[in-house]
């Protein structure tokens, strides 16, 4: 089919059009020169970028240019490193032309010690790669930069090497670097023919525009704010909005030359140097929406809103008083895309194959261009990036989402506001909450439940034991004229969250978790995805999916993970094997041959979702995933007295004998069918009950009622967080990434490599381990009391090896825990070996020593310095010293078995 928009019309493209491309960038913007510059690079010879005006015509060419190389995530550190060597050094070096690249540094302002602490992480991040940092007293920020008021400064974050790109310089150079079919500007883009193919598929087949045809398998959409209308002729969802962004470009400043740019993070304000001036922008907490976005809109600016300006020209002055006295010498007010939880949107499309997203770059494509152009440009060609891109993959959103207008702009609103805000570990949206409930939602909240919002599921965190604490309707923050939420008590407890040092309710979780190593507590984990795997190749697709062997006899539970080609993890997840041909639950399709139960992550079914059916498609096998995640629920019970609940309720017995671990079975809860399986996440005796919907409550009631004399509580995803990092499980997206093999991750027992069975990514597995692997997972931990949270620098002898992924506070050893990745300096095989482990009691191993091929003296940056302990082992020393383990002084890296008979 075709869908057409006709209502453009154009003088003529600068260029005939080709018949037929590999592929068709659409929008000649950062993103698409970029892209078009490393598919280039890459080998890809017959690309096309077409612009409906000119370059930058869109949005790029009025970007304030601005390039800061920390950011609170890794691949981010990653993705902008490359922007700033592709900008300050290739592009000059391949075509002897100067981009614009002006290295004048960044200076962070920090005005409290929640902002500065903030900044000695990134400053943290940095060392382990390199880049240059320095935290400033305020006196020493005054020596750097003479004309900034620092009176109400608590410090600053100085990085010599950040500095500014010139957007038509930048788009210029790479066009001419690129050495595809070309750039045509002057020809927009009418419509996008999408074919079906035998197995119902639908794929790319062609671009058209008034001036003809190009034929190609793969279009990529980097239109920015223009990317939704681009989307829906394809037949594809864009969640983006677009909102007028603006600064203003002062007359000349005496002294600001050669002044680093700045962001006063907590006055929403940027300085960036202009030459002699600055430009002054930032995020306001009143944006203006731009509803009716106009084709025609090139090289076009609004009319700035001097009311919702205001509040940045304030505080610019308060940070540079001299700008009291100087005029303004320009006004700059143009469209900008953003999106619900300001990040990019990118990847390929999940509605039609061959239709990929470089969009809705929420004022930063010129920053992430490089380091994002070539991700995609990968992720064409290869069909995956080199980089964890998770976090700006389109599929992060759950499909409900991503066409519900009122969640795309109230998040949208909500994280334009908060940009500047400090990246606290544990924050929540207010936006667009309950989207999606479980049949759960009601009777938790009544009970205290503090939720957290993912994938537009409510699930619990931890337990308020003051009373309930729903979450209302988005107030806004208060902006056009809305009133704010009175005596909010979700937001208060938010806000008590908002710190870099452990909660005021740290000791409510803390009851959570040791009520679970003690006794029994039930977790709500319904928002997880519920997937069939059935049909005629339902086997040969579990055996090309799942690295782990799932084809045990039917009632078996596997745990395993999903890899890519590279043999990175794309998932983990359980997999149980059902009966074939048989209703096992009322809620449960027939199977037409071999059947699976798949149980995933709520946060990342989506993700999950879409990397099964590619590979389904992929490989042409003739079966069906259902989704049953919205129609069952899911309670796990959890601790040493949860057979003694469940037995009163089960009609089926529960003993080691009758119930293995790793097994499940349909049953009868409270006289109501449900599917029981015994697993833990957390480490304990356990079973995981899955209900059908209209079951849950009735069955839920039951649970509590047989657990009051066990002293039976509920608890959050907050202490299932703490458990399993003292159990050592791993936690996709944190300690397992797609970037992740589950060589490196401790998982080599998920993988049936000693087995025959061939497997997505095991060719790269085995060589990897036949090579050595360059770097693993390694757990420390520390006796001080110090928060740790992920991404905090790990040191030997000085010398970064890597930084921490995950880090969480084990309450039943009383220590902080953390899992990184290490490598070695000289890029190396890591190689450990045990040396010793000596323990005292049954319930108590004392001090268990061991070294590594990177030799002693592992350190972590947490601020200062503080010395910790590297421990690494095999699995089979690992299940040893786990039916031991109490108070350990040490943790585990490799990830143990799960948890078996108690």
């Amino acid at each position: 089919f075709t869908n057409r928009c006709t209502d453009y019309s154009t003088s003529g493209p600068t260029k005939p059009l080709p018949k037929s491309a590999e592929a068709v960038v659409i929008g000649g913007g950062s993103l698409g020169c970029q892209t078009v510059y490393h598919l280039a690079k890459m080998g890809m010879t017959n690309v096309v970028l077409l612009e409906r005006d000119r370059l930058t015509a869109g949005t790029t060419w009025h970007t304030a240019g601005l390039l800061w190389q920390l950011r609170p995530s890794d691949v981010e550190v990653e993705l902008l490193a490359h922007t700033r060597q592709v900008i300050s050094h290739d592009l000059e070096q391949e075509t002897g032309l100067e981009t614009g690249w002006i290295q004048n540094g960044g200076l962070f302002i920090a005005s409290n010690k929640q902002r500065l602490d903030e900044y000695k992480r990134l400053m943290s991040l940095g060392k382990v790669y390199g880049i240059e940092s320095h935290v400033l007293s305020p006196a020493e920020t005054k020596d750097l930069y003479p004309l900034m008021n620092v009176d109400d400064l608590y410090g600053t974050l100085y990085v010599p090497k950040d500095g500014t790109m010139d957007p038509a310089g930048t788009c210029t150079t790479l066009s001419r670097a690129a050495t595809a079919r070309g750039v045509i500007e002057n020809c927009p883009v009418t419509g996008i023919q999408v074919s079906t193919d035998d197995m119902g598929v639908k794929r790319v087949k062609a671009v058209e525009t008034f001036h003809g045809t190009i034929q190609t398998p793969v279009v990529v959409n980097c239109a920015g704010v223009w990317a939704t209308k681009l989307g829906e002729m394809a037949g594809v969802k864009v969640p983006l909005i677009a909102m007028h962004h603006a600064y203003v470009v002062t007359e000349r400043i005496e002294g600001i030359q050669n002044m680093p740019n700045v962001r006063d993070h907590d006055a929403s304000v940027y300085l960036r140097l202009q030459g002699d001036a600055l430009s002054v922008g930032g995020y306001e907490q009143n944006p203006v929406f731009w509803d009716k976005v106009s084709d025609k809109f090139a090289f076009s600016l609004f009319d700035l809103d001097w009311d919702v300006f205001m509040q940045h020209i304030e505080g610019a002055i308060n940070r540079v008083p001299a700008l009291e006295q100087t005029g303004i010498k320009s006004t700059v007010c143009g469209p900008e895309s953003f999106t619900a939880d300001h990040k990019p949107l990118m990847g390929e499309a999940p509605e039609v194959r061959g239709f990929f997203l470089g969009c809705g770059f929420n004022s930063a494509g010129m920053m992430l261009g490089g380091g994002c152009g070539r991700e995609l440009a990968h992720w064409i060609i290869h069909g995956r990036p080199e980089k964890d891109m998770y976090g700006y993959d389109i599929r992060r959103f759950h499909h409900s989402l991503t066409d519900n207008n009122k969640w795309i702009r109230e998040r949208s609103h909500e994280s334009y506001a908060k940009n500047y805000s400090v990246v606290f570990p544990f924050d929540e949206p207010l936006a667009s909450r309950n989207m999606r409930t479980d049949p759960f939602h009601k009777v938790l909240t009544e009970q205290g439940c503090v939720f957290q919002e993912r994938h537009g599921w409510e699930r619990p965190g931890w337990f308020n034991q003051d009373g309930a604490a729903p979450v209302l309707d988005y107030d806004w923050y208060g902006a056009y004229d809305i009133s704010k939420n009175q005596n909010y008590k979700y937001n208060e407890l938010l806000g008590k969250e908002y710190t870099f040092d452990y909660p005021p309710h740290h000791h409510v979780i803390k009851n959570e978790c040791l009520t679970c190593r003690h006794g029994v507590s039930v977790f709500d984990m319904s928002y997880f995805g519920k997937f069939y795997l059935t049909g005629p190749d339902a086997k040969k697709a579990a055996d090309w999916l799942f690295s782990a062997d799932v084809n045990k006899i039917p009632g078996s539970t596997v745990y395993t993970c999903m890899l890519n080609k590279r043999g990175g993890s794309e998932a983990d997840l359980t997999v149980s094997r059902l009966e074939a041909g048989t209703a096992n639950l009322p809620l449960a399709p027939e199977a037409n041959g071999d059947a699976y139960y798949l149980a995933i992550g709520g946060g990342v079914a989506e993700h999950n979702w879409n990397h099964i059916k590619t590979v389904l498609q992929d490989e042409a096998f003739n079966c069906q995933l259902t989704d049953y995640s919205e129609d069952m629920g899911m309670i796990s019970i959890q601790g040493p007295k949860s057979r003694e609940v469940l037995q009163e309720i089960l009609d089926t017995d529960l003993s080691n004998e009758a119930f293995a671990f790793s097994t499940h079975k349909v049953c009868n809860a409270a006289g109501h069918k449900v599917r029981a399986m015994r697993l833990s996440f957390v480490g304990e005796l356990g079973w995981e009950l899955h209900i059908p919907k209209d079951s849950c409550v009735p069955v839920y009631q039951a649970v509590m009622a047989a657990g009051a004399k066990h002293s039976i509580i509920n608890a959050g995803y907050r202490a299932i967080d703490s458990l399993s990092i003292e159990k050592g499980y791993r936690h996709w997206h944190a300690d397992l990434r797609p970037d992740d093999t589950p060589l490196e991750a401790g998982l080599a027992f998920t993988c049936k490599m000693k087995s025959t069975i061939p497997f997505l990514g095991r060719a790269s597995l085995e060589k990897q381990k036949a090579e050595g692997l360059r770097r693993r997972i390694v757990c420390f931990t520390i006796d001080e009391k110090v928060p740790m949270f992920g991404l905090e620098a790990i040191f030997r002898n000085g010398v970064p090896v890597g930084h921490l992924r995950r880090s969480d506070y084990g309450f039943f050893i009383d220590k902080q825990i953390g899992y990184g990745y290490i490598r070695n300096p000289d890029g190396g095989v890591v190689t450990t070996h045990t040396i010793s482990v000596i323990t005292t009691s049954r319930r108590n191993i004392n001090r268990l020593f061991f070294s590594s091929s990177l030799g002693d003296g592992i350190s972590i940056i947490i601020g200062g310095i503080l010395a910790v302990t590297l421990v690494t082992i095999g699995r089979r020393e690992t299940t040893a010293c786990f039916q031991l383990f109490r108070n350990a002084s040490l943790l585990l890296c490799s990830a143990p078995p799960p948890a078996g008979k108690r």
